[in-house]
């Protein structure tokens, strides 16, 4: 083993590291919950942005939550490192790029919080829809971001396929009780809600794409919206809210019961 891939495994086996990682495991499930809860929300009329900038402002704007976003922070960066110490100690070029690519989301996220944490607004619909623009007004920009919206697609396809062969449990320390089953009735709802949501994200990207429409790309937030309204949208969006809810569930059990 070379010498930066002993250091990665010292630093996978350290308490510290391990806490923390796992902080930032329930912070990504207390965001879906959010999320999931600002959808029901929207469908019942009374607004709000759901995606993770407006979860991150929903839990700023209570006593203390400033407080709670902060750690979410550190708990966000040491999960974006843990996965470059995965990418490292990993076998295959495959493996290494999937940790990688997570470690550059939740690096991501982690900024959109330290933003949202010191005051700083963070419309993520309006970036989404400027970033589209400028990309539809150079060449080859609706091929870039047709591209974009088939990996979400492809994305949202991977969640599905998880969550229809349980294959998000190799990761977990199941306990050999009842509580196996709810956990992975969590996982599979979860997994499945959340891959149709990247679904309907993908599928409105590409469509911005072909129709050089860049208003149509808006992020999660703006395509639930969009769902809730088309006929029988509210109660599709009702069904993934309360999918998202559980995936956020899934994912705080996984903060406790993830192999790491």
């Amino acid at each position: 083993m070379s010498s930066p891939s002993r250091t990665a495994a010292r630093l996978e086996h350290s308490t510290t590291v391990r806490v923390l990682t796992r902080v930032g495991l329930a912070s990504i499930g207390l965001l879906h919950i959010l999320i999931g809860v600002i959808a029901l929300a929207v469908a019942a009329g009374a607004g709000g942005t759901a995606d993770q900038s407006g979860a991150l402002q929903a839990v700023a704007s209570v006593p203390g939550g400033v407080f709670v976003l902060w750690l979410i922070v550190i708990g966000l960066v040491v999960l974006a490192l843990w996965q470059l110490l995965v990418a490292v100690t990993a076998h295959g070029a495959g493996t290494k790029v999937v940790e990688v690519a997570k470690a550059v989301v939740y690096g991501a996220l982690a900024a959109v919080t330290i933003s949202v944490s010191l005051g700083g607004g963070h419309n993520s619909t309006g970036k989404q829809k400027s970033g589209s623009a400028h990309l539809l007004a150079v060449p080859g920009g609706a091929f870039v971001l047709g591209l974009i919206g088939l990996i979400v697609v492809v994305v949202g396809v991977v969640f599905i396929r998880n969550g229809v062969t349980n294959k998000f449990e190799r990761d977990l320390k199941l306990p050999p009780d009842r509580w196996a089953d709810a956990i992975s009735v969590l996982g599979r709802v979860g997994y499945i809600a959340k891959g149709i949501a990247l679904l309907l994200v993908g599928g409105l990207v590409i469509f911005g794409a072909v129709t050089y429409d860049p208003s149509k790309a808006t992020g999660l937030d703006g395509s639930l919206k969009t769902l809730a309204s088309v006929p029988f949208g509210v109660v599709a969006l009702i069904v993934i809210a309360l999918g998202l809810i559980a995936y956020g569930l899934f994912w705080c059990v996984r903060s406790v019961k993830a192999r790491l």
